[in-house]
This record gives structure tokens, sequence and C-alpha cells, in this order.
């Protein structure tokens, strides 16, 4: 969304580094960014060295925490898109979002023991 059509009082969906949040704009500022106040928590952010995707082996493993309700954040103009629809309730919003990643990484382990116990068998049988 452009800054010019991206007004304060706009209900928008916008990212925040890794995360994804509906928000209002209170302010368009001079950096060409706009100050969103964070209302609802879409995507919860990643986890990790964002360096070093999916690598838990890394000197800092950063913990990202989901920005809080009525969190003023400052906006890239391209990650900001209008929201249409009713606003979700924050609590149950990060809960949601949090369950979603928490799932996803669910099966991705799934996935690897799978893909473990698969390799092993072909192993013994490529000996």
């Amino acid at each position: 969304m452009q800054s010019d059509t991206c007004q304060p009082g706009q209900i928008v969906t916008a990212s925040y580094k890794t995360g994804e949040y509906i928000g209002e704009v209170i302010e368009l500022m001079s950096t060409g960014k706009a100050a969103v106040r964070i209302l609802a928590v879409v995507k919860h952010p990643a986890q990790g060295d964002l360096h070093n995707p999916m690598n838990p082996d890394v000197p800092f493993f950063h913990e990202r925490r989901a920005l809080a309700y009525q969190e003023i954040a400052l906006m890239p103009p391209q990650t900001i898109a209008a929201y249409h629809g009713s606003i979700p309730d924050y609590k149950q919003s990060l809960l949601q979002a949090l369950d979603r990643e928490i799932a996803s990484f669910d099966r991705l382990r799934r996935f690897a023991e799978r893909s473990l116990s698969e390799l092993e068998k072909l192993k013994q049988d490529y000996l």
C-alpha cells in the first residue's frame, strides 16, 4: 500500500519483522513509515536466527514475542494493506496465532522423525 493511500484511522494488516498484525494507522511519519496501533495478531513472529533459518545450533537463538495489544510500531508502507472485516479479540488472536505456529512445528517434527526412520531403513538396504 502506498503511504499516500494509507490514512490515519484506517484499519490495516501490517508485517513487523516476522509477525503479521491487524492494526489502526495512527500517524504517517516523515520517514515514510506508518505508526500502527496493534489490535490483533495474524501470524506469530518466527523464533531463532533469521540469518540461519531452521538451525537450532546458532550462538544466539532469538525469542521473539508478538507485539502487545495497543503497542505502536513503525511499519514500512510496503508491508501495509487495507483490512476489511471484523477485528478479532487481541488475546484470542494471539493464542490462535501461537497455536498455528506450534502446530506447524509439530508437523515439521513429525515429518523429520518419519524421514529419519525411512532413511535408517534405506541405510540398512544400502549396506
